[in-house]
């Protein structure tokens, strides 16, 4: 069974704990406070969990906030009934925008990572496109390439072998899918498969050698850092097709 990171525990923890404590600050002002108000405030908790914690931990936050709304602030008090007509509206209200806000605010903070990763990825790619018009040396960019393979997909070693297409291992498809065998390895949900991992480097429709990824147990790379390793190993590919000479790595 796969662990929580730390962040997103103390996020479940924060969505849980952060409604009732806050309620219970609003306790001694709810006779002087509009429920209006203190459901507002109760909202950018709510917010607040969302912009730092997961989805899970956004739609937590906003069940919490409507529950504690219920007891502490409405009456009657201490108790989970709601006698008001205008009470209930509030609460039901406050439990609607809170999931509805901590999953917007949930979708930018993960808009916020996607965009960071394409610059980082679209970096990647154009360092070594720089490298490979740069440099005579195609065993340069062969290593190269093998350093941002290690970076890029958290792997404990890599190593190239040119011209050596031997053997049945499981490989990184140009479609960013593994297959092993016969049959298409599901990364996300399984990982990577036991044994290194065949990444083909490639141009003008043959093969010039091969990365072969030695998989961290336990990481699970994107299909994003996938696609990007593929175009690694073919630009490193391409550098030894001009070449026209193996690689000394």
């Amino acid at each position: 069974m796969t662990r929580q990171p730390l962040g997103d525990r103390l996020a479940l923890l924060a969505a849980v704990v952060g409604p009732l404590l806050v309620a219970l600050v609003l306790v001694p002002f709810r006779t002087d406070l509009s429920r209006t108000n203190a459901a507002l405030v109760l909202v950018v908790v709510v917010v607040a969990v969302a912009a730092f914690g997961s989805r899970v931990a956004g739609a937590v936050a906003a069940l919490s906030a409507a529950v504690w709304f219920d007891f502490f602030l409405t009456r009657p008090y201490q108790r989970f009934t709601i006698n008001g007509g205008d009470d209930i509206e509030t609460a039901v209200l406050l439990l609607v925008v809170g999931l509805i806000v901590s999953q917007l605010a949930a979708r930018v903070r993960r808009l916020e990572v996607v965009a960071v990763t394409d610059a980082g990825h679209l970096a990647r790619i154009h360092h070594t496109a720089e490298l490979a018009q740069a440099t005579t040396s195609a065993d340069a960019v062969v290593a190269h390439v093998r350093g941002e393979l290690v970076e890029l997909l958290q792997l404990r070693g890599c190593r190239f072998e040119y011209g050596s297409l031997l053997g049945r291992p499981p490989r990184l498809e140009q479609d960013g899918s593994v297959s092993a065998g016969r049959r298409c390895w599901d990364v996300a949900r399984r990982g990577w498969p036991d044994g290194e991992i065949e990444l083909r480097a490639g141009a003008q429709g043959h093969y010039v050698g091969r990365y072969m990824l030695d998989p961290t147990p336990g990481t699970v790379p994107t299909l994003q850092a996938r696609l990007v390793a593929v175009t690694l190993a073919d630009q490193a590919g391409s550098a030894l097709d001009t070449a026209g000479r193996p690689a000394g790595g």
